[in-house]
C-alpha cells in the first residue's frame, strides 16, 4: 500500500510538467501578436503591443517561454486575467466555490435517483415499469444538456413564470447580502452561498440561491443520472442471479431482504467505485450550464476568457483543472486499494 501511495505522489508533478509543456505548445500556434492581446489590461497597454511581446518573451524559442512560464507558475502567479480584470488565481479562487456548490447539489440527486430507478427497473424486469424507465434513460441520453437548460429555462421561467431568472441570486438579495457582508454580519465559511447563508440564519438568501439551483442541477445532472440508472440496472440484475442471493434464498429469507439486503448492496459497488468520476465530470463539465444559467462558475469563467482571447485564464484554468483531475483520480486508485484489497497495480 506505502508503495503504491508513494508512486501515484510521483506520478502528479510528471503528468503536471506533460500537461503544461502540451497546453503551453498549444498557444504557440497562434502569433506572438495574438497571444499579446491576452495580455492587455487596458486600452493604453493595447498600443503597445510589441512591447508585450518583447517584455514577455512571446517571440522566444519554445523552452524559454515554457521555462519564464513554469518560473512565474510556481511563484503562484499565472498572469492577470483581462475577461474579469483580476488575477486569474484569484478569479479561479472566487468561482470555484460556485461550482462545487452547483456540483455537490447535483451528485446528491445523481446517486439517490440513480440508485432508485436502477434497483426499480430491475426489480421489475421487461415489465411496465421497467419499460418505462428505459425509454425515459434513452431520452435522457438523446437531449443535449444546452438543449435541455434552454428548454427548461423557457418553459418555467419564461412561460410559467415558476422558477426564478438566470444568475445565482435575485438583484434585492444581492444588495442585501452586500449590505450584512459589509457589517460583518455575513461571515463566509464555506464560500459556498446557500450553506454560509443557512449557516448564517439568512434563510431568505438561503431559499432564494436553492430556488436559483433547481434549474442547473437539473439539467447538469439529467445525463450523469441515466447513466447510473443503466449502471445499477444491469449490477442489480447481475446480483439478482448470483449464488449468494439463491442461497439467501434457500434460506427462506423474505424477497426483500434478499433484494435490499444481498443484492442491491452487492450492485452498489460499481456505483461507490464510479463516485470519484461522477464528481469529476460534473466539475469539469458543468461549462455549458453555468452558461445558459449565467451562474457564476469557473466554466462560465473560462468560456467567456475564451471568447476574449485570454491565454493566462486558459492557461491558469486548464493546468487548475488538470491538478484537480489527476489529485483526485489518485485518491480514486488509493482508495480502490484501501476497500478492496484485491485490487493489485502494477
Amino acid at each position: 500500500m506505502f508503495n503504491l501511495i508513494v508512486k501515484r505522489l510521483l506520478q502528479i508533478p510528471v503528468i503536471m510538467l506533460v500537461l503544461s509543456m502540451l497546453v503551453l505548445g498549444l498557444t504557440m500556434l497562434l502569433t506572438p501578436a495574438q497571444r499579446a492581446a491576452g495580455y492587455v489590461k487596458n486600452e493604453q497597454q493595447a498600443a503597445r503591443i510589441d512591447e508585450i511581446i518583447r517584455e514577455r518573451g512571446l517571440d522566444q524559442p519554445f523552452l524559454t517561454q515554457y521555462w519564464t512560464w513554469l518560473q512565474s507558475t510556481l511563484q503562484g502567479d499565472l498572469g492577470f486575467s483581462k475577461s474579469v480584470g483580476e488575477p486569474v488565481l484569484t478569479a479561479i479562487m472566487t468561482r470555484l466555490p460556485n461550482t462545487i456548490e452547483l456540483t455537490l447539489f447535483a451528485f446528491i440527486p445523481i446517486i439517490l435517483l440513480g440508485i432508485w430507478l436502477g434497483t426499480l427497473s430491475a426489480l421489475r424486469k421487461d415489465g411496465l415499469v421497467d419499460q418505462i424507465i428505459r425509454v425515459l434513460v434513452v431520452i435522457a441520453f438523446s437531449v443535449p444538456s444546452f438543449v435541455l437548460g434552454i428548454v427548461l429555462l423557457a418553459v418555467f421561467y419564461g412561460y410559467l413564470g415558476m422558477a426564478p431568472g438566470p444568475g445565482q441570486i435575485t438583484v434585492e438579495n444581492r444588495l442585501l447580502l452586500d449590505q450584512l457582508i459589509a457589517s460583518g454580519e455575513f461571515q463566509k465559511y464555506t464560500r459556498m452561498l446557500s450553506i454560509d447563508a443557512m449557516l448564517n440564519g439568512q434563510w431568505r438568501i438561503a431559499r432564494d440561491v436553492l430556488a436559483h439551483l433547481v434549474l442547473p442541477v437539473t439539467t447538469l445532472s439529467l445525463v450523469i443520472t441515466a447513466t447510473i440508472v443503466k449502471l445499477m440496472r444491469t449490477s442489480m440484475l447481475e446480483s439478482l442471479t448470483s449464488d449468494f442471493v439463491r442461497t439467501a434464498r434457500s434460506k427462506g429469507l423474505s424477497e426483500r431482504v434478499v433484494n435490499n439486503k444481498h443484492a442491491r448492496r452487492n450492485a452498489l459497488i460499481p456505483i461507490i467505485n464510479s463516485g470519484g468520476f461522477i464528481l469529476l465530470s460534473l466539475l469539469t463539465g458543468s461549462m455549458i450550464t453555468e452558461s445558459i444559467f449565467a451562474y457564476p462558475g469557473i466554466g462560465r469563467w473560462l468560456l467567456t476568457a475564451a471568447q476574449q482571447l485570454d491565454i493566462p485564464s486558459v492557461l491558469g484554468y486548464t493546468l487548475f483543472v488538470a491538478l484537480l483531475v489527476v489529485v483526485i483520480r489518485t485518491l480514486i486508485d488509493i482508495g480502490f486499494a484501501v476497500v478492496d484489497p484485491r485490487v493489485r497495480y502494477d
